[in-house]
């Protein structure tokens, strides 16, 4: 049964043996405040579930099943993560191409619960938003149906071009982008989620587009949204935030 849905970003600096460097005397360090907001979240998440399903956002459709294992040795250093304990303490060879949601994902799952089972649906990035949609009721359907406590994990990042020093560097058209999507995110606003534009989002390197949209399709009604972060530190905006059915959509 489908109970709960939590969104995360996907950003590496999350994981600690990723990170170099140190903050500034007397300042907090952002990825340790994104960090502690993201687990705090995904535990809280964990609490109430024991099978996940992660959404993301991919070079291609994908479906990854509680075998597989990836590594973020693309990323700076050799960390194994999976979606079962089975699956990380095996001998299964890490997929090279695992795309980052699901690394992500694997971390956390490690971190926050490691005796929970995950899958995941990887979305490709030029999905039409009628797909994501119809894909979100699909995924809640069958997981309405499972005997289970299923959980879904959205991990997923706004636009990357807010600041000079952002990955995609400033575009101006950005912050009232992101801002819309904030407030969507924050309110659980369904329709202004389902309305955004491929091609604009793809123009400014939003990158958790299609995810979002499979997120809004989840539902069947505007949900109950617990925000825990919302913030650019980097340039990119992250959301972390708890999405539970309300209205005429609770169980």
């Amino acid at each position: 049964m489908f109970s709960i849905a939590a969104l995360v970003p996907s950003p590496p600096i999350l994981v600690p043996e990723l990170c170099g460097g140190v903050a500034d005397a007397g300042e907090p360090d952002p990825r340790r405040v994104l960090r502690a907001a993201v687990l705090d979240t995904v535990r809280a998440f964990a609490s109430v579930t024991d099978q996940w399903m992660v959404i993301g956002a991919g070079a291609t459709d994908r479906t990854l099943g509680p075998e597989t294992v990836g590594t973020f040795h693309g990323f700076g250093a050799d960390v194994r993560v999976g979606f079962s304990a089975a699956a990380v303490a095996g001998t299964e060879r890490a997929d090279p191409e695992l795309p980052l949601a699901a690394l992500i994902a694997g971390w956390l799952r490690r971190q926050a619960a490691p005796s929970a089972v995950a899958e995941a649906r990887i979305v490709a990035v030029h999905a039409l938003p009628e797909h994501c949609g119809e894909l979100g009721a699909k995924l809640r359907a069958e997981l309405d149906g499972a005997v289970a406590r299923h959980g879904v994990l959205v991990v997923a990042d706004g636009a990357a071009t807010l600041s000079t020093k952002a990955p995609g560097y400033l575009d101006e058209r950005a912050r009232s982008v992101q801002d819309g999507l904030d407030r969507a995110l924050t309110t659980g606003d369904r329709a202004a989620l389902r309305v955004l534009d491929p091609v604009l989002c793809a123009q400014l390197s939003l990158a958790g587009r299609p995810a979002y949209q499979v997120l809004a399709g989840l539902f069947r009604a505007d949900p109950a949204v617990e925000t825990r972060y919302r913030d650019a530190p980097f340039g990119v905006g992250y959301h972390v935030s708890l999405w539970r059915p309300a209205g005429d959509d609770a169980p």
